[in-house]
This record gives C-alpha cells, sequence and structure tokens, in this order.
C-alpha cells in the first residue's frame, strides 16, 4: 500500500479498496476548483457596470447650457440612467426628438421623481448640456415638469455643472 495526502489534510492509507476515499478527494478538489472559476467569473461581471460607466465631461459639454422645450415621446425608467425622449420644435417647424439622460432610479427618487412624475405626452422643460459627439442628446439637469415644479435630473456628484453638492 502506498500513502495518499487527502484532500482533508490528513494522511490516509490507501489501497485499492478505499476508492470511495480517492472519488471524495476528486470530488472535493472539483468542486473546490469549479467555486474558484465560478466566484472569478461573478466578479468580473460585477465590476463591468462600472468599468462602463462614464464622467460627466467624458460624454457631455459642460460649457454650453441648452434649453429643450418639448413633448415626451418616450421613458426609459432603468438603470444605470433614466433616459426620457422629447420631440423639440425648432424655429423653422422642424421636429428632432432628444434623449435627455437623467440619474438613475434610485437617486431620481431621493430627489422627488417618482415613476409619474413625467408621463409621455408631457409638456417638459429641460434645462441641461449636450452631447460632445453632437448627437442628439443632453443631461437632463434641471426639469420643468408640467404642473411648474423644477426637479434636479443630474447624478448628484457627477463633476457636471448645476451639481447640488458643489
Amino acid at each position: 500500500m502506498r500513502k495518499l495526502a487527502e484532500c482533508y489534510g490528513g494522511v490516509k492509507e490507501c489501497s485499492p479498496h478505499t476508492l470511495t476515499t480517492l472519488s471524495r478527494c476528486y470530488r472535493l478538489r472539483f468542486v473546490r476548483n469549479n467555486f474558484a472559476v465560478l466566484a472569478a467569473f461573478a466578479v468580473l461581471v460585477a465590476a463591468m457596470p462600472a468599468l462602463a460607466h462614464h464622467s460627466f465631461s467624458a460624454e457631455f459639454d459642460g460649457g454650453k447650457l441648452i434649453e429643450l422645450k418639448g413633448v415626451v415621446t418616450r421613458i426609459e425608467w432603468a438603470n444605470p440612467h433614466v433616459y426620457f425622449y422629447l420631440d423639440v420644435k425648432d424655429d423653422k417647424g422642424t421636429t428632432t426628438n432628444w434623449g435627455c439622460e437623467a440619474a438613475s432610479p434610485g437617486s431620481l427618487h431621493r430627489q422627488g421623481w417618482n415613476r409619474d412624475s413625467l408621463k409621455v405626452g408631457d409638456q417638459v422643460i429641460v434645462g441641461g448640456y449636450p452631447a460632445r459627439d453632437g448627437s442628439k442628446l443632453a443631461d437632463a439637469r434641471r426639469v420643468t415638469l408640467p404642473d411648474g415644479r423644477r426637479i434636479f435630473g443630474g447624478t448628484p456628484g457627477d463633476g457636471g455643472p448645476g451639481d447640488p453638492k458643489q
């Protein structure tokens, strides 16, 4: 008989008749190794949203304040940002659909928003900052709701203009 270090740390005598000890040892190694791989994968997946997130100044131009007056056409109330879309008419009467990025649902809720604050068909005024790439996307800093209430829509602490934490 030869000696085999068992998985549990002790040394056991092994013979051909101790197959159950060997299979238990291999099962434990298999589970331990697979758990380590699964845990590493979970950490990577959990870190992906943080890696993908952007700062205010990376996407928006804080030096160009714009005001959008329009009708809400769509609302996406989801993490990491709430997006709502407006049909905005310019001086020539041409309608353009603008996307407005706001803070996360949780952050907006803490600032007084709820899912009923903004509805499709509402006429709103958005004070914000345009996307650097020239797309029709704006960071919605201040939103004037149909009832006249003005609500901060930005992400607190993101470093953007009008941040109440500054």
